[in-house]
Order: C-alpha cells, then structure tokens, then sequence
C-alpha cells in the first residue's frame, strides 16, 4: 500500500511554479510563493525557513482555490486584496488599477519640483485627479509635509478604496476626496500648486493587446482613453491651465507611444511653458510636465 503524498511548503511551491508556468504566469514563483504566505497568514520571508513543514490540509485547501484563480488570469494583486507602492502598502479591489512601478515617477516628479520651491510659498496645494487607489494622493500627503490634497475620481467605487488607503496610511485628514469627472466638479475659484494625475492613456487597439489579466481584470475605464488613448488628457489639459496658479505644475504619466502628441497637446495650449519629460528605468518616456506661466 503507498504512502499519502507529502505536501510540505517547499514542495508545494515546486509544483504550483511549474502548474502557473504552464498557464502563462508572468512570475510564477514569486505568485507561488504571495499566494501560499497569504493563505498560511505569514510573511513571504518565512516560507524560506519552512521548507521542509508540512501543510495543514485547510491551508492547503485555501492555497488550491487561490492558485486556481490565478491561473485562470487573476492578479494576485486582487487575490490578496494589497499591492505595494513606494514602499507603502495599499489596499485594490477590481473597482481600481493595480499600482505599478512605473507610476512612481510622478512621485518623484511632484518631490523634486516642490524642493525647487521657496520654502515661504506654503502650504503647497496638490490635485491628484483621478485617484484611483490613492497611491498619488497618500504618497503626496506622506511626503510633502505641507501640503493639501485634493483627490478626484469619477468612480464611487474606488474613492471608497482610496479613503480606506489614507486612513491606513494616517493621511486621511489632509486630504479631501471628490467625485466627479477631471476637475469638472470644484467650485470656479479653486487653485492648485500641482495637478498630478495617471489619467487613463490606452488607446481602444492597445487595450485588445492587453495581457488577459489586465483586460479581463482591471477596470477598462481607468485604462482606456479613447480611439487614440489622448482623448482624457486632451480634456485634462486645459481644464489644469485654469486651475493651476501661476508657476504650478502638471505632472502627468503617459503611454511612451503618445509622448510626442501629449507635448503637442501642451504647447497647444500656449499656457503652458515647453513641456518636459521623465523616462522610467527602460528608458522610456513616462511622465510629462509643464509650468503653467
């Protein structure tokens, strides 16, 4: 009579990577290894010492059915309900976009031209229009100390998402969040010293290429822009020229293959000053920023 198979954590991860490679996972060790410290409650650091215990059926069970969602085109992002963000942890739901690296360029963006400020011109005034998650709008309150966020987002939904991240973060009561569509929804008077903003870029015929966990997953209408992928910030633009106080900022990320008509887009605006541009580390066109004048 043969032994029952055992399952312990090591070998476990083997045949989950091999079973998501199969199924197309991008990173199907480091899923393996998330999705079986999320059902363990552990840190993924502790399964390197744990190699050789074995699983406890119920895990195993709740193991099995993450695993199956992922390999059915799942982010993990939205499996354990958190992804990380300039090293914050935030909360996602399939109501927002999965943060990405990429995105933290306009971060560093906002950070290196409020150190160009004279130190008297505070408190600094920042709109983060379509907010998502939160991640622009808490990172800004975290690490511009005096500043007042202002987070807008046409999705219920998500601003329900954001408001949990600032309250986890404790940056709830520096930053107020609006529904509403741009900036379409403050009052005529409002001003801003930045308007930051990872508007939706991707054009309808980019998005059919899409890999399946993004178009099948992540809200369509945070990613797609329209026939050229221009179309929002083409409406952005000018509605930031009137909001901006003079010497403010737009900071906004893009697609590398609209780079060239969104600087066009500005200089059109003739608001502006001539635009400039932060590569991400592929060297690849990533945010654009201009000086309202």
């Amino acid at each position: 009579m043969s032994q029952p198979e055992t399952w312990t954590v090591g070998r476990l991860l083997q045949w989950t990577t091999e079973y998501l490679k199969r199924h197309q996972a991008d990173s199907p060790r480091l899923d393996a290894e998330v999705l079986l410290a999320e059902a363990r409650g552990c840190q993924r650091i502790q399964l390197y010492t744990s190699f050789e215990e074995i699983v406890a059926d119920d895990v195993r069970t709740k193991f099995r059915e993450l695993v199956r969602r992922r390999a059915e085109g799942t982010p993990v992002a939205y499996l354990v309900g958190r992804r990380e963000f300039y090293s914050l942890s935030f909360r996602v739901t399939p109501d927002v976009l999965i943060p990405r690296p990429e995105t933290e360029f306009v971060v560093i963006t906002l950070l290196d031209l409020v150190k160009q400020r004279p130190k008297f011109s505070e408190p600094i005034d920042v709109a983060d229009v379509g907010t998502g998650s939160g991640i622009l709008a808490v990172c800004a309150a975290k690490h511009v100390p005096a500043c007042r966020v202002t987070a807008i987002d046409i999705s219920a939904a998500a601003l329900k998402v954001a408001r949990t991240n600032a309250q986890q973060h404790n940056a709830a009561d520096r930053i107020e969040f609006i529904e509403g569509d741009l900036l379409s929804a403050l009052p005529d008077d409002r001003r801003f010293d930045f308007v930051i903003s990872n508007p939706p870029y991707v054009s309808e015929s980019e998005f059919a290429a899409l890999a399946r966990e993004v178009k099948d997953h992540e809200p369509r209408g945070a990613l797609v822009a329209g026939p050229t992928g221009t179309e929002v910030i083409a409406r952005l633009i000018p509605q930031a020229a009137d909001r901006l106080r003079d010497g403010g900022w737009l900071i906004l990320e893009i697609s590398p293959m609209i780079h060239q008509a969104v600087v066009a887009l500005l200089a059109a605006d003739n608001r502006f000053a001539p635009a400039a541009t932060k590569k991400d580390l592929s060297n690849l066109a990533r945010v654009v920023f201009a000086k309202r004048v």
